[in-house]
């Protein structure tokens, strides 16, 4: 059996320093069979959605355009998200994984944080692309070409996995003497500081930074790049045309709010939510990292008729 949360102060004799128990639904290790089964339903879903979405792209060549392009990024970081934390999250409900190490660890989280800043990056790049496509669709294709798209990508990945090595390196230094028991089923930078024994105000101050400067700047430019188009939106005179702009949004306003009330939701609950149960906070941690991956795709199915029309045909083929 798992490690009841009645003893979650203590270090499983079996451990060695440099590995740490994950967490799972505390309470509910007769139920883990069960549990599994919308998990690995939502993996599948994941797994399955994006690659489908990646594959119509790819291969139908009317939308190779810069907004599936970007579309394209957009999926790929959700697989890589989905495929990040599935062995450990899926191993401790299946009981094939109680503990990880420390090497391990740092890996899982460092690809976690990378993608999620990636993720944030593409988000504010698709916002960008809405802005020139609404408020200068005369030099649209222009301003972003394919060389200047596949520089967009190489900044992008650069961005979200450059600036959070040091941090991420650091942990492999620090001196874990806590009780070793994370409080998710994967590994977060700021679970990892938790334990730690060591002088942790390099990481804590660079990881505040690095939210400030990414994911709350992409927040607010986003925001800005929204007030531009609607500012440039009701300008014009035709009520049709304002409503076939707005709707070229919709998909992009969702994918927004999918990926950032999570975070903010996990943020708060950090902070002011320290009472509630473990279950709640590993629930709150799995939703943060299953739901923009899982939704992102069902957008865009339904919400992009270009999309949506590829993979009626792709499913009706494969059904004749």
């Amino acid at each position: 059996k798992y490690l009841s949360s009645r003893i979650t102060g203590l270090v499983s004799p079996i451990m060695n320093s440099s590995s740490f128990l994950l967490t799972g639904f505390s309470g509910l290790e007769q139920q883990y069979p069960w549990i599994s089964i919308p998990f690995l339903t939502i993996y599948a879903m994941v797994l399955s959605g994006n690659c489908m979405v990646l594959h119509v792209i790819r291969t139908e060549p009317s939308l190779h355009q810069p907004m599936f392009y970007f579309l394209a990024m957009l999926a790929l970081t959700d697989l890589c998200m989905g495929l990040s934390t599935f062995h450990t999250v899926l191993g401790i409900l299946w009981g094939f994984i109680r503990e990880i190490s420390l090497n391990s660890c740092i890996a899982q989280s460092y690809f976690i944080h990378g993608l999620s800043f990636m993720e944030s990056s593409v988000l504010l790049t698709m916002a960008f692309d809405r802005y020139v496509a609404i408020c200068n669709p005369l030099r649209y294709s222009s301003i972003l070409t394919n060389s200047r798209i596949f520089k967009i990508g190489l900044t992008i990945v650069g961005r979200s996995f450059f600036f959070i090595t040091p941090p991420i390196i650091n942990l492999k230094f620090f001196h874990y003497c806590h009780s070793h028991i994370l409080s998710h089923s994967f590994c977060l930078h700021q679970d990892l500081l938790r334990l730690a024994c060591s002088d942790i105000r390099f990481n804590s101050y660079y990881a505040l930074m690095l939210v400030i400067f990414t994911l709350l700047l992409d927040a607010i430019l986003i925001l800005y790049s929204y007030f531009l188009i609607l500012r440039s939106v009701l300008v014009i005179a035709s009520q049709e045309e304002r409503h076939k702009s707005f709707q070229t949004c919709v998909s992009h306003i969702c994918a927004v709010l999918v990926f950032y009330i999570p975070i903010i939701s996990l943020t708060m609950m950090h902070r002011f939510g320290k009472h509630l149960s473990p279950v709640v906070h590993v629930l709150m941690g799995n939703i943060y990292i299953l739901f923009p991956p899982l939704m992102n795709p069902i957008i865009y199915s339904v919400k992009t008729q270009q999309i949506r029309s590829r993979m009626l045909r792709l499913f009706s083929l494969k059904i004749y």
